[in-house]
């Protein structure tokens, strides 16, 4: 079974949820990638039942042959992050998967009441790109090969997401242990 080679790091990663959460869940995530999208809402649901019992980490893994705004999307992410408000522009990306141009980006930002001009420089100067490719090879290491990839406590869980049911009980088995 793959596990999960990059520690979470609560100095580095995008988090949700108690440090001492009894259950951790990393998703490698692709912003354009509609099992992504489709697995969005079930997560939402998971982490609003689980409360303060799940930790969620979100890494970026963007699928850049299947899903050409993936990348720029993540950056922007990155550019919200370092203004407070990654998981706002998280939801909104994949709320709006299907507006991920440069202009839609933007609008988020405007959206978010983001310094645009620091969030302009920041995505022409891919000031972010390293942080991304930083997830991406530690993705790689640990055997993410598509998104969504989920671990649960550092080991890949290869059942099915998209049951509710069946992710909710495998999170609530690590809770257990």
């Amino acid at each position: 079974m793959p596990r999960l080679t990059m520690p979470v790091d609560p100095d580095r990663d995008h988090i949700l949820g108690p440090e001492d959460a009894p259950v951790t869940l990393v998703e490698y995530g692709d912003f354009q990638c509609p099992h992504c999208g489709a697995a969005y809402p079930i997560l939402e649901s998971i982490l609003k039942k689980m409360g303060n019992r799940i930790r969620f980490v979100y890494r970026h893994f963007p699928l850049t042959d299947a899903h050409p705004d993936a990348a720029h999307a993540a950056e922007a992410s990155e550019a919200a992050a370092a203004q407070g408000k990654f998981w706002e522009m998280h939801h909104l990306l994949f709320e709006h998967q299907d507006a991920l141009d440069g202009q839609s980006l933007r609008s988020y930002a405007v959206r978010l009441a983001l310094d645009l001009d620091r969030f302009d420089r920041d995505l022409r100067d891919h000031l972010y790109a390293g942080r991304i490719r930083d997830d991406f090879s530690s993705g790689l290491r640990s055997g993410v090969n598509g998104t969504p990839t989920f671990f649960i406590n550092g080991e890949r869980y290869d059942l099915p997401w998209d049951d509710e049911s069946w992710f909710v009980r495998a999170l609530q088995e690590a809770q257990a242990l």
